[in-house]
């Protein structure tokens, strides 16, 4: 698929997604456990939704998709892969690719396969923190390396005197 092609079909996808109704959960206006699931399929005998009248609320049919070629992309066009470990970047590419690290990835790691994804070229959604917060979490503060130095010490004094 062209660029060209790709770029129209995530317009027309972001024009649909404004005019689209948002999809409640039929009474979730009136009762509040039911506020916050998520939209389901209505299977009263009566249920106005169900039955497609016009005072019922809108369902999700197959018209409210985005277009099929783009399905499932970003909005910068790229396919959105989660990556666990740094050996996950071998076997994609950075023109077709973009990358999210997950979320179970601590600081430490996570600032090793940010700046590898990046001298290869990839595109990372979500690094989480700038390079300098990173960088601030990677090496430990002057006051927390005094309280170490203390423990270390104190440690060796309650042994000492058993």
């Amino acid at each position: 698929m062209e660029l060209h092609e790709k770029k129209r079909l995530l317009r027309i996808r972001t024009k649909k997604r404004k005019r689209n109704p948002s999809f409640a959960r039929y009474e979730s206006w009136r009762y509040k456990k039911l506020k916050n699931s998520g939209w389901r399929k209505q299977r009263g005998i009566d249920n106005k939704t169900r039955r497609k009248m016009k005072m019922g609320v809108k369902s999700p049919e197959p018209g409210y998709q985005a277009p099929k070629k783009i399905r499932g992309l970003h909005p910068s066009g790229l396919e959105d892969i989660l990556i666990i470990h740094i050996e996950d970047l071998k076997n994609l590419t950075p023109e077709k690719h973009g990358i999210r690290i997950s979320a179970r990835l601590g600081a430490r790691k996570r600032i090793k396969v940010v700046e590898y994804a990046q001298e290869l070229g990839f595109k990372v959604f979500n690094t989480g923190y700038s390079k300098e917060d990173l960088l601030e979490i990677d090496e430990p503060s002057e006051e927390e390396e005094e309280m170490e130095e203390e423990k270390k010490d104190s440690n060796k004094k309650s042994k000492g005197k058993k």
